[in-house]
């Protein structure tokens, strides 16, 4: 691996000598592949005419060998397999492109063939081909096996396909590969774990970068797989990234050779910051920890070498990260087991204690990892802009060799900036209507929180995290349903008022609801009884002591009450009831109780 960073100027200089093609001018075979007639999933627009753009850009390239072959079956995809391995035997440079579906299964890829049914998810061994299959193909060439594959697009057969075991897992996009062989280099047309787009037009974002950039005579296949990335990226506003895994020696490998004539040799120009930026840059390319030891191996000092100590902090941190979930992971599985089990409260406590410390120790190393990657990313864009200000020059100024840290960097605006792009990108899928201020306060979690609930995501939300600036960017439309406001209704992406016809209003269920036709109001009687002359104290108290002889005194000054505009009310004691004299009435006079009347009669 170390061999990765290691130029070559003598070979180059002899070359320029002697008139010699560069290295890598042998044979050259390929091997295109596309699928888009699935027989049992829907079709796939672009695969097809992405195949024939390849082939043909690979015979203009004058390749030996290109066989291209589109929606085959299973059987078939195994026999162009074996042929085509036959004539890698004597290859210099074998590639093979493939486009169609793909899927990951327990960490494993597999291309679908079109007659492919994948009812249950162990049927992934039977009726698809794994990545290795293809990379057995290829793996007679002597100097180089490149795979391409354009096949990062969501599975169709993902909510259909049957679990077998409930903890297998079947991922988005393609997981991440390593390469055993050497000289070997595999081509995602988007990271692993994301999806890649079919673009608007005939032809795939990836499939037209390759046809521009891959066979350009004398580029290096990494040089070219960077500015495939760059196009790609530029196309799709970021949304996809084209990733390469493997390795390859520190010489250039093209896959157009380029004839050099014959010249009197020059003493060559040397820029020691440039070849340090292209190592650099092959490295970032590569962006494992083995590449990054091996740069800085080779450049331990300087500004490229702070940069390179940045990533390997960022490695660092996101496998610490993944060590300290699956030890939460374990932790809270085992208090699971020991509560099912119903062991001792001990043993159950001290379970318990383990799942929290792990659990603190995960949160802790998620904040380490994006910490470290907001650094890594402050210092790959600041190497972007001086190197766009000035390419010609070296930030030499800039370098600290005694720490990892660089002076001229402000990595710590950095998650203003991240958490105002996640609160922008929360907007577009309609969870999040807020300002993008880069504060990511209650209203923004509350954000983030929707868009789990909908998304079926687990994010944390009290952090702006890259890892939910790239889950949300993934989502290419609404998310979150639109809420409008008592009276509107959600008409698209905007609310529209409620109109409702005449003699129809909007009820609190937000539908339209016809009207009642209001009651007239009584007419005011001009009469009025004696009690209601009294204070309104008296008229409680005489109600309260009729109350108080019982039943029947109850009854009596309820009747009296309900006769009062006739004159005729009725006194009650101890010795029963009577009406009340005429040209009389009653007054509460307090008390109550036996040879106590509370009322007296009054009489004029």
């Amino acid at each position: 691996m170390r061999n990765l960073l290691r130029l070559c100027p003598l070979l180059l200089a002899a070359a320029l000598l002697f008139g010699a093609e560069p290295a890598f001018a042998g044979k050259r075979v390929a091997l295109v592949l596309a699928n888009s007639a699935y027989q049992h999933a829907p079709s796939l627009a672009n695969p097809v005419n992405d195949g024939s753009v390849m082939a043909k850009t690979l015979k203009e390239a004058g390749f030996d060998v290109v066989e291209s072959r589109h929606d085959l079956s299973a059987l078939d995809t195994r026999r162009v397999l074996r042929d085509f391995a036959d004539a890698t035997r004597d290859a210099d440079i074998a590639v093979v492109y493939y486009a169609g579906h793909g899927i990951e299964v327990e960490g494993s890829n597999y291309l679908i063939p079109v007659d492919a049914k994948l009812e249950r998810d162990t049927d992934v061994y039977d009726e698809a081909l794994s990545l290795d299959r293809v990379l057995v193909a290829v793996e007679p060439a002597k100097q180089l096996r490149l795979v391409i594959l354009d096949a990062c697009r969501d599975n169709p057969f993902g909510k259909t396909m049957k679990r077998t075991i409930a903890t297998r897992g079947i991922g988005r996009g393609l997981a991440q590969v390593e390469p055993t062989s050497p000289n070997t280099l595999i081509a995602y047309s988007a990271k692993a774990g994301f999806t890649a787009q079919d673009g608007d037009g005939a032809n795939s974002p990836f499939t037209m970068a390759l046809s521009k950039h891959l066979t350009t005579p004398g580029l290096d296949v990494r040089r070219a797989f960077g500015f495939v990335r760059d196009d790609v990226l530029k196309s799709t506003g970021n949304k996809q990234e084209p990733f390469v895994y493997g390795s390859l020696g520190g010489e250039d490998v093209p896959l157009v050779p380029v004839k050099v004539v014959a010249a009197a040799p020059t003493a060559p120009v040397v820029n020691p910051q440039a070849d340090i930026r292209r190592d650099y840059e092959l490295s970032l390319q590569v962006g494992n920890r083995a590449a990054w030891e091996a740069f800085l191996a080779q450049h331990p000092d300087g500004f490229y070498a702070n940069l390179a100590k940045l990533q390997l902090e960022k490695i660092g941190a996101e496998q610490a990260h993944a060590a300290a979930t699956e030890k939460a992971k374990q932790a809270e599985a085992e208090r699971d087991r020991l509560a099912a089990l119903g062991a001792q409260k001990e043993a159950q406590a001290k379970a318990a204690a383990d799942a929290k410390a792990a659990e603190q120790a995960q949160l802790a190393a998620q904040k380490a990892k994006e910490q470290a990657q907001q650094q890594a990313a402050a210092a790959e864009q600041q190497r972007v802009n001086l190197a766009a200000a000035a390419p010609s020059t070296a930030p030499s100024s800039t370098a600290s060799p005694t720490g990892t840290n660089v002076a001229s960097l402000t990595p710590a605006a950095t998650p203003a900036d991240l958490t105002r792009s996640v609160q922008t990108e929360l907007g577009r899928v309609g969870c999040f209507s807020g300002q993008a201020d880069g504060n990511w306060n209650t209203s923004s979690q509350r954000s983030l929180s929707q868009f789990n609930r909908y998304a079926g995501t687990k994010l944390d939300v009290k952090v702006a995290s890259t890892d939910a600036l790239d889950t949300v960017k993934a989502k290419q439309s609404r998310v979150c349903p639109l809420v409008c406001e008592h009276g509107f209704k959600a008409d698209g992406d905007n609310c529209t008022k409620i109109v409702c016809r005449e003699g129809y209003a909007v009820n609190d269920d937000n539908e339209c609801e016809k009207q009642r036709a209001a009651k007239p109001a009584k007419p005011a009687t001009a009469k009025r009884d004696d009690s209601d002359e009294r204070p309104a104290r008296q008229r409680r108290q005489a109600g309260a002591a009729a109350g108080g002889y019982g039943a029947a005194a109850g009854i009596a000054a309820a009747a009296g009450a309900g006769r009062r505009s006739g004159g005729g009310q009725v006194f009650c004691n101890s010795g029963g009831c009577r009406p009340v004299s005429r040209g009389c009435h009653l007054e509460y006079r307090g008390g109550g109780g036996p040879g106590n009347d509370a009322n007296a009669e009054v009489c004029y």
